[in-house]
């Protein structure tokens, strides 16, 4: 089937397309949205919701890009919107802890769990996305798809709809933010 027969067995409300959607794409999705919210439980809710979300605007895709450009968009999108939504209830925790009878926060972080993190890397990889995490948003983006999901920096500006030399920009303040962010981090120890 093709991609843009796909697209309209999905308009129509094909059970069996959105199936062949979800198996086609599930993998891309997950490990992107684990890229970016770095927890297996977290980012299998949030793939759930990328899939439901690309079911109910697929009549809005102008198939002006490949549907794979177009489900990362939406990916890193509900990605963001996850952190923010749970940044905030991090805050109202702590700011409610603090005026709580017992003065114990409600919200503890999470632990790090990434699958492709090795046990013996854990302690690091948590601390290099804590940096991460620290970058502008478009900065994490870029830096994520290149790293993580291993993307050329033509795809990067394709799915972030930036040119290509905004890109590169991007990626070169993220590494320098990182680099100051670890630097500051290892000569506090």
């Amino acid at each position: 089937m093709t991609e843009q027969e796909l697209v309209a067995y999905l308009i129509k409300g094909d059970e069996n397309a959105f199936k062949l959607l979800v198996n086609t794409y599930k993998k891309m999705v997950y490990n992107t949205v684990l890229g970016f919210v770095q927890n297996t439980h977290d980012a299998e809710d949030v793939t759930q919701d990328v899939f439901i979300k690309v079911f109910e605007s697929i009549g809005k895709f102008k198939q002006q890009s490949k549907l794979s450009t177009w489900i990362y968009r939406i990916s890193i999108t509900q990605s963001h919107d996850f952190t923010r939504h749970k940044n905030r209830k991090k805050r109202m925790g702590f700011l409610t802890s603090l005026f709580g009878p017992d003065n114990a926060p409600l919200h503890e972080p999470a632990d790090f769990a990434h699958p492709g993190v090795l046990a013996e890397n854990k302690e690091r990889s948590a601390i290099l996305f804590g940096a991460i995490n620290q970058l502008s948003e478009n900065q994490k983006t870029a830096f994520i798809l290149q790293k993580v999901q291993d993307m050329s920096q033509q795809k990067i500006a394709e799915v972030m709809g930036i040119k290509e030399g905004a890109v590169e920009s991007l990626l070169m303040r993220a590494k320098a933010n990182l680099k100051k962010l670890l630097t500051d981090y290892y000569s506090s120890l």
